[in-house]
């Protein structure tokens, strides 16, 4: 490992990682892929980095390999993490010979836990959040002699993370910006440091070109760098928050359904690479983040966990500058099937897919076939109606009806309600 003088991990580190990883044939491919779909809703290129497609479905399999890589035989491991840290060190250390035990939360997603423990690992479920499986992991390591294997704070796990920085110089050299998930910040602190180091490179060897034969191929390399942009969760935005106090900060309470990146704290090694290299750090909030998971199944045709979609998300709020081609790297797809139930449901709820309203009718019957009628002559497919005829402030032949319809977006739900008050309905709509 290079030492930098001033700790950063430096591009040799990046590529040495490159060349171990891909001579132990440890990733997948995953090639970016370009969606017309997605641009257009964005309003500028939106090219994908589809790594919830990789080995234990994230990113996370590069750098735990890449630490792990380096112990000596027979070690043990340990680590603490929400589901994709620990897949991917569970699956380097069965692929090492080394024991792994990994502690997780209380409340961690079971298909996470029970791909963790398929991968060969020991999983132990304690604490209610990650921080503090954090701790007891490094208890563990301080009891046992086991090596901890932390998601983020270390160099090694940086530089493994960093090589898909060197994959998107090849993949999308087009890019204008490459926005990342932000967690604990290994990720954007290893794909930051390979793109501002790699095109530093480029651009230092154009400029001893430009004197020579090759002086068109060299201006060629003095192109604008590419800018890098990470993405938080407004419920657990820790680096932001750091950022903003100059050093690293703990949160007092996370809230958010990108768990893969819902972490308290930082650290100063990841401030340090992200002061350096990285451009912005935004938020997005729970609706963007469903919608982006929606947008993903419907148009992009590809299952990506909350936290892997939220550079996406970003990008589709409009909160990554400039206009030319952006790349989401979409880093995990290990989601709980009743967690992405729940996400379609508020993402078709936030783009305007779902009316949900309440009517008061005469009780008496044919009041509700009327309504419904009415629905149905409008072309509305009904989902959900519940009657409720007391504890609310209705007449005495009155009753409350609430009411869930399909519709086709913001404006015509708008419409919706305007034609049923036009049709003589007491109607608000909920929500």
């Amino acid at each position: 490992m290079s030492k930098a003088t001033d700790g950063l991990i430096e591009l040799a580190d990046i590529e040495v990682a490159r060349v171990r990883l891909a001579a132990a044939k440890v990733l997948r491919p995953t090639p970016v892929r370009r969606s017309d779909s997605l641009s257009a809703l964005a309003g500028r290129r939106v090219i994908l980095k589809p790594e919830y497609l990789q080995r234990t479905g994230s990113f996370k399999v590069r750098g735990a390999y890449n630490l792990i890589s380096h112990l000596p035989p027979g070690s043990e491991v340990v680590a603490a993490s929400a589901g994709n840290h620990a897949q991917g060190v569970a699956f380097a250390a069965t692929g090492a010979g080394m024991k792994a035990t990994i502690f997780m939360p209380e409340g961690a997603s079971l298909p996470k836990v029970e791909a963790t423990r398929s991968y060969g690992a020991l999983v132990r479920l304690e604490g209610k959040v990650v921080d503090d499986c954090f701790a007891l992991a490094q208890l563990y390591a301080a009891d046992t002699g086991a090596q901890y294997v932390p998601p983020f704070d270390h160099p090694l796990i940086m530089a493994g993370q960093g090589t898909i920085g060197l994959e998107l110089l090849d993949e999308a050299p087009e890019a204008e910006v490459v926005v990342l998930p932000v967690g604990g910040g290994g990720l954007i602190s290893g794909v930051s440091a390979a793109l501002a180091q790699a095109q530093a490179a480029q651009a230092a060897h154009g400029a001893h070109a430009a004197h020579g034969a090759h002086a068109h191929a060299a201006h060629a390399a003095h192109r604008a760098g590419i800018r890098v942009v990470g993405v938080e969760p407004a419920g657990a935005a820790c680096v932001s928050a750091s950022l903003a106090a100059g050093r690293a900060v703990t949160l007092d309470h996370i809230h958010t359904m990108a768990d893969g990146i819902a972490v308290k704290s930082t650290s100063d090694l990841v401030l340090a690479h992200v002061t350096r290299y990285v451009d912005d750090v935004v938020t997005v909030d729970e609706e963007e983040i469903a919608r982006a998971v929606l947008l993903l199944l419907e148009r992009g045709k590809a299952v990506v966990e909350p936290a892997g979609a939220v550079g996406l998300a970003a990008i589709l709020a409009g909160k990554v500058g400039g206009d030319g081609p952006a790349v989401a790297v979409l880093s995990g797809g290990n989601v709980d099937p009743l967690l992405l139930i729940k996400m379609i449901d508020h993402g078709l709820s936030a783009a305007g897919r779902y009316l949900v309203f309440r009517a008061v009718l005469d009780d008496r019957p044919g009041a509700l076939a009327g309504l419904t009628a009415t629905l149905a002559g409008m072309g509305l497919n009904v989902l959900q109606v519940a009657h409720h005829r007391s504890g609310l402030e209705l007449g005495i032949h009155e009753v409350d009806v609430q009411m869930t319809v399909e519709t086709r977006g913001p404006e015509h739900r708008g419409a919706v309600v305007d034609a049923l008050k036009e049709a003589g309905y007491r109607v608000e709509p909920v929500g």
